[in-house]
């Protein structure tokens, strides 16, 4: 099996980030990229076109902002090997409110003149278990490079952002189109990166005064 593991970034990434990823078990033939790009959906795109015109069996994406165990590779191909071609671990926004970055519905409301976007995220989801979702964010996903080349012969560029979307659930829109099922596996839990602000503010209200 070969893997193309995917990382769009910017100039820096996340020191957390490269502790898991030198710690990451991995199988078969591997391969990282990187891609550095100031749009997140142009890098995404050009990495989509290195994995299907390299020949690549499947894409591990990763964000240069997450935290992950060293099992994550084999977890995740071993979702996909039961047969699923698009599977997602389960992490959550790093600012306030915390919520997880798994959707019950995206799409656009197409009842008004202009059509605007409408999407729903999980505030409850089923503990321990994999199960279908209409979208994930890209934090830690393995696909199959088949669905990137189905997606990219319908829609042409397959992380283009749709109207009012990030590229991500815009290319979660375009699987369900074509009749591709997202997973999430919430066994798999990953940490998201972020940055809090420390001021008074902030002291008083963790002290409680």
């Amino acid at each position: 099996m070969k893997t193309l593991i995917a990382i769009p970034c910017m100039d820096m990434v996340q020191t957390e980030f490269v502790r898991s990823l030198v710690g990451m078990r991995t199988s078969g033939q591997v391969q990282y990229a990187f891609s550095q790009a100031s749009l997140v959906y142009d890098g995404r795109n050009m990495l989509a076109s290195m994995a299907i015109d390299g020949g690549w069996d499947r894409v591990l994406w990763l964000d240069s902002d997450m935290s992950f165990q060293a099992d994550l590779f084999d977890k995740l191909s071993a979702d996909l090997d039961e047969g699923r071609s698009c599977v997602s671990g389960l992490y959550f926004s790093r600012k306030r409110p915390v919520r997880p970055i798994i959707y019950r519905e995206v799409g656009l409301d197409r009842s008004r003149e202009e059509p605007i976007p409408r999407a729903q995220k999980y505030e409850d989801w089923p503990k321990g278990q994999i199960f279908p979702v209409a979208a994930c964010g890209f934090g830690a996903v393995m696909m199959e490079t088949e669905i990137l080349r189905k997606v990219r012969k319908r829609f042409k560029l397959p992380f283009s952002p749709v109207l009012g979307f990030g590229e991500d659930l815009s290319f979660c829109m375009r699987c369900t189109e074509l009749g591709e099922t997202i997973w999430c596996d919430s066994r798999i839990r990953l940490g998201h990166v972020g940055v809090s602000l420390f001021d008074e503010a902030l002291y008083f209200k963790e002290k409680g005064g």
